[in-house]
């Protein structure tokens, strides 16, 4: 059954509250618990934003080029359902100035039909290519998988008929949690398969990838140069706004599009 209103609002109020919430799983016992109940099954990847992802040869025609975003298109060609929502949760809860409030969620697959339709909307294949293009031009980074606690909140299942596409903001995404989290719910948000990002000889430890542009806070200065740790999730974010280009993006192989639609694929049909 669809939530209400009242119930959205009501998570929205509490949406604040989300680190202290993540900082409880570390409680042992109760980590388990949470898990158990609102991350069971789930498998999210990150996806860098295209404009980082070097290009190691001679590519004549656009449409040759191997990009993260054909992930998402991947899987918007194949659905049967497309809903887009009308506003991001976390980004209105926040109050966002910095990046668009109205580019919310798209679902995929016929679970998200049971979606209250004050939400949201069904939308077609082209509305849903187009509003991803939209969100990647405003500098939002895709998340797309299984996750437990969309159908939670929005209602609806069963959870291997709904696949989240989340479009995510340094400052307002849940997923900021994740240092707090307990190590068996944060592994389940993981980069794209092959994405690797160093730091180069060009930095010069000016610090502006450090201010308020990891989601994860993986990215310090250490002994006057920039230091990535195991938390980062490849969004490329630091890459972009790196003025020394010192922050490099690479993949390990060709396959890393084909790796992450195969992997995602059998946690939910969406045809």
């Amino acid at each position: 059954m669809s939530r209400p209103l009242w119930f959205v609002q009501l998570i929205r109020k509490a949406y604040p509250g989300r680190f202290l919430a993540a900082r409880t799983t570390k409680v042992p016992i109760l980590g388990r618990i949470v898990d158990r109940l609102f991350f069971d099954s789930d498998d999210l990847i990150y996806l860098p934003q295209d404009q980082v992802i070097p290009i190691n040869q001679p590519i004549s025609m656009p449409e040759e080029m191997v990009l993260p975003s054909q992930v998402v298109e991947h899987f918007i060609e194949g659905a049967s359902v497309h809903w887009i929502m009308n506003s991001c949760i976390c980004r209105q809860a926040e109050g966002c100035k910095d990046y668009p409030i109205d580019l919310g969620c798209l679902f995929l697959g016929e679970a998200a039909l049971g979606i209250n339709p004050q939400l949201g909307r069904r939308v077609t294949k082209e509305e849903a290519l187009q509003h991803v293009r939209r969100c990647r031009e405003a500098g939002l980074v895709h998340l797309i998988g299984r996750n437990k606690l969309d159908t939670i909140w929005l209602g609806v299942g069963p959870g291997d008929r709904l696949l989240t596409i989340c479009n995510c903001c340094p400052c307002c995404c849940l997923w900021g949690t994740l240092p707090h989290l307990a190590p068996q719910i944060s592994r389940k948000i993981t980069r794209m398969p092959g994405v690797t990002v160093t730091v180069n000889g060009r930095c010069t430890g000016c610090g502006t990838c450090t201010q308020s542009v990891c989601f994860v806070d993986a990215i310090h200065l250490v002994d006057g140069s920039a230091v990535i740790g195991d938390e980062c999730r490849g969004c490329g974010r630091c890459v972009t706004v790196c003025p020394e280009e010192a922050i490099e993006m690479s993949i390990e192989h060709d396959q890393f599009v084909r790796e992450s639609i195969a992997r995602i694929s059998p946690l939910v049909d969406v045809s």
